[in-house]
């Protein structure tokens, strides 16, 4: 795929006198899964020290991804939906049209952060996205994601490879819901799943409003300007 046929833009840094390297956001639409992780992967594997750092929001068509230390007991009946066997951490998920992602191809050994690190700058700008949306999100330390009511709104799964992450998260807006209940989500049986619109009335357009608001948070966690 050709990533230079989508809206992108490059962020600016807070402070003009910043080290921080170029980061550009890449608007992608709607895709299939598989040339999208082949292309985030060939980038990992094919690390250059000159190249930008990027996120890349999108949503995917229908598909169960299973973590490379993903159990397949947790996929219960998959039905038509394709399940692919991937590299990122973590177990089985959906992904499907108004579901919102958000790849992050950092350096991370440029920037001197660690795993850790960089999955609560996640967690933080998805609690921060669904607060701006009126909702109180909390986070569980041994299941990475954000909660709502008890309930999983966003997960995350990551892969560092040659001093590169790829994979990201993903953030129930407003979706078909039911494909979780052909998995355990996360490898957690009976684990309830929740999105956005169910909490929400009357919002136009909240796939890309929520769009907008998640890329800002980011950007805020990574020390960058907010993009009007």
């Amino acid at each position: 795929m050709r990533l230079t046929d989508y809206k992108w833009f490059q962020a600016e840094p807070l402070n003009s006198e910043s080290s921080l390297p170029k980061l550009v956001i890449r608007r992608l639409g709607l895709q299939d899964y598989e040339p999208i992780w082949g292309a985030m992967r060939y980038l990992a594997e094919n690390p250059k020290s000159e190249r930008n750092d990027e996120i890349w929001l999108l949503s995917h068509k229908p598909v169960f991804t299973q973590g490379q230390a993903g159990k397949a007991e947790h996929i219960l009946n998959p039905g038509n939906i394709p399940v692919v066997q991937i590299d990122r951490g973590g177990q089985v998920t959906y992904h499907g049209p108004g579901q919102l992602v958000a790849y992050l191809l950092i350096d991370v050994r440029r920037r001197k952060i660690g795993i850790r690190k960089l999955v609560d700058l996640i967690e933080n700008a998805m609690a921060a996205t669904l607060e701006q949306f009126g909702l109180a999100a909390e986070t569980r330390p041994k299941a990475p994601g954000v909660y709502v009511n008890d309930a999983k709104m966003g997960a995350l799964g990551l892969r560092i490879k040659n001093g590169w992450s790829y994979h990201g998260l993903s953030l129930n807006v407003n979706m078909d819901l039911s494909p979780f209940k052909c998995i355990n989500p996360c490898g957690f049986e009976d684990l309830a799943v929740t999105q956005l619109a169910d909490f929400v009335e009357n919002e136009e357009m909240l796939l890309q409003k929520v769009s907008k608001v998640l890329c800002n948070k980011l950007l805020d966690e990574l020390g960058y300007k907010e993009h009007s």
